[in-house]
């Protein structure tokens, strides 16, 4: 058994200070310290998928990560892992817990994952070692750890066994309720005639060169390419629904403006994200979703998004403002409403399905945009807003 401090402090040492996660009882001591310690920031996600993507767009912010969670939430970790992590090579140090390990009574959902748990990080290409019992063992873990993720630039993991870590009191002042956000309803009223390709056309006209922008997995990267390519770009090619813990990862840790594109699909998909960057107030970030009602990368069959008022649950959630809009004129009113004002701030464009002819990819791989765009965060610049 070791202090949760006999872990962190090293840890930290080595640069380890961004942890996130989804709480686990077996990780008790651990998350509590990793919440009240002055030698880490702590962003509590609503699932384990949205802790990798947030700790992804940390990392792209120059921080070293830890992603925490049990087990059974490997299955959530599956896809930002393979799809996110792998082809950008973004690595973190991804601790789990070993519920039902066996000789160790436990719950019947923990029978099938504590079987595969060590094999299952080996197959996602997560290397793995037991996390530490004794004081003796940490450097030395910590060190091959850091050895595999130098090489590699890939996720390596820690499975920590009941009674690891020894108890820590949590210290956590209850969540505040958030005062609900200000809507804005600008849309035409007619039937939404400008497409994807349009509306990223006029949001690259409407925001400055110091602005990050993060694209959603589909068209939405593919078309933001082919209209530009530039260095504070994400097109990000899996990993759906990440973009937003993405990006509140990334805001979070940046002075710079912050710009999510989503789709309508993706935001379905991890609507949690929504409540997490709503919790966390990030000043700088702008959450736009273009929403098509449709999954317009994959033949165009319909999401639920028509009966869902996005502008209003980003409000409920703690948006500054929500704004919905149906036409380029409103985007880039909006956009031009959040310049002077601090966020997190949220757009719902409304948009017509379909793309370009012959919508090319991006030529970038996915390594080298995911390095280039952590060089240009790390550029030294003054804070801006949008304009």
């Amino acid at each position: 058994m070791i202090q949760a401090d006999e872990f962190i402090e090293p840890a930290a040492a080595r640069g380890y200070d961004f942890y996130t996660g989804v709480p686990c009882s077996f990780l008790t001591p651990f998350i509590n310290r990793a919440i009240t310690s002055d030698l880490t920031k702590y962003v509590g996600a609503a699932s384990e998928g949205e802790a990798v993507a947030i700790a992804a767009g940390a990392w792209l912010a120059g921080r070293k990560t830890v992603v925490m969670c049990q087990n059974s939430g490997l299955g959530n970790c599956v896809n930002p892992i393979t799809s996110l992590n792998f082809p950008f090579r973004i690595p973190t140090l991804l601790i789990t817990t070993w519920r039902g390990q066996p000789g160790v009574a436990d719950e019947p959902q923990h029978e099938l994952m504590s079987q595969i748990t060590q094999s299952l990080m080996e197959l996602l290409r997560v290397r793995c070692l037991t996390f530490p019992r004794s004081p003796a063992d940490v450097a030395g873990i910590l060190d091959a750890a850091e050895t595999v993720i130098e090489e590699a630039q890939l996720p390596f993991g820690l499975v920590m066994e009941k009674g690891a870590v020894a108890d820590e009191p949590l210290d956590q002042a209850a969540a505040e309720p958030r005062s609900m956000g200000e809507i804005t309803d600008r849309q035409s009223g007619g039937t939404p005639s400008a497409i994807r390709y349009q509306a990223l056309e006029s949001l690259l006209g409407a925001v400055s060169n110091n602005a990050a922008i993060i694209a959603t997995t589909g068209k939405c990267g593919r078309e933001l390419f082919t209209i530009e390519d530039r260095k504070q770009h994400i097109y990000q090619v899996g990993s759906m629904g990440c973009a937003s813990g993405m990006g509140l990862g990334l805001a979070l840790n940046t002075d710079k403006p912050v710009i999510v594109l989503d789709g309508d699909g993706a935001l379905l998909m991890k609507m949690g994200a929504a409540a997490t960057i709503g919790a966390y107030q990030p000043k700088n970030l702008i959450h736009i979703v273009l929403d098509n009602a449709s999954h317009d990368s994959t033949g165009g069959q319909a999401t639920v998004s028509p009966h869902i008022d996005f502008a209003g649950v980003a409000a409920a959630c703690g948006y500054r403002s929500a704004w919905t809009c149906d036409d380029t004129a409103g985007l880039v009113e909006a956009l031009g409403a959040m310049k002077t004002t601090d966020g997190p701030h949220f757009i719902r464009m409304k948009i017509a399905p379909g793309s370009i002819d012959n919508l090319g990819r991006p030529t970038v791989k996915p390594p080298d945009v995911a390095r280039r765009f952590r060089d240009f965060i790390a550029e030294e610049t003054c804070p801006a807003r949008l304009g």
